[in-house]
């Protein structure tokens, strides 16, 4: 059976050496409770980075005049047999300029700012560490 693959953007938020992490709420399609970056289906019409930009606004109320683009990642390939789908991961590194405005929406039940050394201490989505390493 084929895998169904999906676009999608990983944007990870960064302050003062710190890494934005995120917690899924029970109200998101996959990988509730979960931890991860901002992220969001690639709509069709959008470029990544337009993507990444709106994702961002959604998930936290960041708009562009709050971040800057720090590094773009390669494509990341991350293959979930469990729910048999194929992700292809863009992954984007934004500094953020205000972190005081960030506000997260329903799709998350908390955040936290981590070390980047620490991703691998949390219960993440799918291969979040490399994603990171992407764009480090």
């Amino acid at each position: 059976m084929a895998m169904e693959e999906r676009y999608v953007v990983t944007c990870f938020l960064e302050y003062d050496n710190k890494i934005l992490l995120l917690r899924r709420s029970e109200r998101v399609g996959v990988y509730r409770g979960r931890w991860a970056g901002v992220s969001g289906y690639i709509e069709e019409g959008n470029t990544p980075y337009e993507q990444a930009l709106e994702e961002i606004r959604e998930e936290t109320g960041l708009g562009g005049e709050d971040i800057q683009l720090v590094r773009e990642g390669e494509l990341l390939e991350v293959i979930d047999e469990e729910i048999g789908r194929k992700w292809i991961v863009h992954p984007f590194r934004f500094r953020v300029i205000r972190p005081e405005k960030i506000k997260i929406d329903w799709e998350h039940t908390e955040m936290k700012w981590i070390d980047p050394e620490e991703i691998e201490q949390y219960e993440t989505v799918p291969k979040l560490a490399q994603a990171w390493e992407r764009v480090a």
